[in-house]
């Protein structure tokens, strides 16, 4: 593997969250391996659908008449190995490009991806990524070959954050396109207005996908910690502003916080898993805490 694909895997942060297993909160279609339970039982294994081929499948599941007709590699799907199907949402638009210090909010939110990614194969389940701004720039489909770690390592590598976002209409749209069933990560500054935020997560919901949200801020973003006269860059066509900060802090903060509390609160009520993260946080910290405390809730539930 190449050695920009693995700048988003901390060892850290992997060591840690490995040791935790990720279980899906709803039952989704599909057999499920392992720990994961599956609404079908006592069928015997059937061909369930055909998907791309990713590097390291198993090369006996080739469908070679498929490849006859289309010079394209195709694997066979049984539904004994449809396990839990993840997509990682990830918002590379211009506004997750902004950083206060060292680090971006996408470069957390490519740590993050590339954690749960692994995380998600390291279960043996599948996962898929998506990058989008105001529209879907990258669709990997899910694999649960760990083979399949190198091409969405490699599009974190590459990602920039560029041009506005339409979160409300992405999400909508991938709502629609990704029909089965299972585990949407979302992964995001969450710029938009709350009620076009929400009203796409439910979309989601009412697919009767589980879904988790990471919002990630930056730190200046949260503390405000300028003092002097600023000329503020506008991202996303924004245009720049000069102001005096202390003048604006009170009511900027309280804003924010307002935003981000409108936005847990609306995940609460549609059971959608919301995590804040900042760029000042420990990583590996605060998805073991997560991971903990979700695992802990599935278990009461189960």
């Amino acid at each position: 593997m190449a050695d920009a694909t693995h700048k988003f895997l901390d060892s850290k942060v992997l060591n840690k969250i490995t040791r935790l297993d990720l279980k899906a909160r709803h039952i989704v279609e599909g057999f499920m391996g392992g720990m994961h339970k599956s609404p079908y039982h006592g069928f015997s294994v059937e061909f369930a659908e055909h998907r791309e081929y990713a590097p390291g499948d198993d090369l006996k599941h080739l469908d070679w008449k498929v490849f006859g007709r289309s010079d394209r590699l195709f694997i066979k799907e049984y539904e004994l190995e449809t396990n839990l199907r993840s997509h990682i949402l990830l918002d590379t638009s211009e506004s997750m490009d902004y950083g206060g210090r060292e680090t971006t909010k996408l470069e957390l939110a490519s740590h993050i991806a590339a954690s749960m990614a692994y995380l998600i194969l390291k279960q043996q389940d599948s996962v898929g990524m998506v990058c989008f701004d105001k529209e879907v720039k990258t669709f990997i489909p899910t694999s649960s070959s760990m083979g399949h770690l190198r091409p969405i390592l490699g599009t974190l590598a590459q990602a920039e954050g560029k041009n506005k976002t339409d979160l409300g209409a992405v999400l909508n749209a991938l709502a629609e396109r990704i029909q089965r069933r299972g585990l949407i990560i979302l992964i995001s500054d969450l710029f938009d207005r709350p009620e076009v935020i929400l009203k796409s997560l439910q979309h989601f919901s009412h697919k009767r996908h589980d879904v988790i949200v990471f919002h990630v801020l930056d730190e200046y973003e949260l503390t405000f910690p300028f003092e002097r006269m600023t000329l503020f860059e506008g991202l996303e066509e924004y245009p720049k502003q000069l102001v005096d900060p202390r003048s604006l802090r009170k009511a900027y903060l309280a804003e924010v916080n307002q935003f981000c509390e409108e936005i847990r609160k609306g995940c609460v009520k549609q059971m959608v898993d919301y995590v804040r993260i900042s760029t000042d946080q420990d990583l590996d910290v605060e998805l073991t805490k997560y991971l903990a405390g979700r695992l802990s809730i599935r278990g009461k539930l189960t």
